[in-house]
C-alpha cells in the first residue's frame, strides 16, 4: 500500500522569490506538458488522436486507407466549414504541376460517406453562390441609372439691384 501511494507522489520545485496561485498552476501546466512529450518520446501514443484538419502524414499514419478529391482554389475556407461540420478527418494539399493549381482533399476511406454528404452539401453552396447576383454589378447599374436622369438645373448667379 505504502509503494503505490510513494509511486504516485510527485514532487515538484519550484524557485520564485514571490509565491502566488498563478505561479503554482504554472508549474503544474509544466510538469503537465513535460509528461506528456516524455510519453510520447518512449513510443505511447497520445491520449487524443487528431481530427479535423491535419497533414498528409497525420492522416496516413492513422493506419486506415485514404482517397482523395479535387477541388477548385475559390472556396477552401468554405469547403472546410463544411467537413467541420460533418466531423471528416481531411488533409488538404496543393498540386502547383497543374496550371492553374489544382487543390487535393485527402481524406479517410472510412468517412467516404460523410464526405460524400459534405461535398454535396458544399457543391450546392457554391451553385448557390453563383446563381446569386453580384451586388457590385447592381450598384455599378444602379449608379448608371442615377447617373442618367436629368438632375435639376440650378442657377447660381445672384443678381444684386443697384439702389441709386
Amino acid at each position: 500500500m505504502q509503494e503505490e501511494v510513494e509511486s504516485r507522489t510527485v514532487n515538484l520545485a519550484i524557485s520564485t522569490s514571490k509565491l502566488t496561485a498563478r505561479t503554482i498552476v504554472s508549474a503544474a501546466r509544466g510538469y503537465l506538458n513535460h509528461r506528456r512529450n516524455v510519453s510520447l518520446r518512449k513510443g505511447q501514443t497520445a491520449d487524443k488522436e487528431p481530427s479535423g484538419k491535419q497533414t498528409v502524414k497525420e492522416l496516413l499514419g492513422q493506419g486506415q486507407g485514404v482517397t482523395n478529391l479535387d477541388i477548385a482554389q475559390t472556396d477552401l475556407k468554405g469547403f472546410e466549414r463544411v467537413a467541420r461540420k460533418y466531423g471528416i478527418d481531411y488533409a488538404i494539399r496543393k498540386d502547383a504541376s497543374v496550371d492553374p493549381p489544382k487543390y487535393l482533399v485527402f481524406f479517410k476511406a472510412k468517412d467516404a460517406d460523410a464526405m460524400e454528404a459534405a461535398f454535396k452539401e458544399y457543391s450546392q453552396k457554391a451553385l448557390r453562390k453563383e446563381e446569386r447576383p453580384s451586388v457590385l454589378n447592381q450598384l455599378r447599374k444602379f449608379k448608371e441609372l442615377v447617373a442618367s436622369l436629368p438632375g435639376k438645373v440650378i442657377n447660381r448667379e445672384k443678381k444684386r439691384e443697384l439702389d441709386r
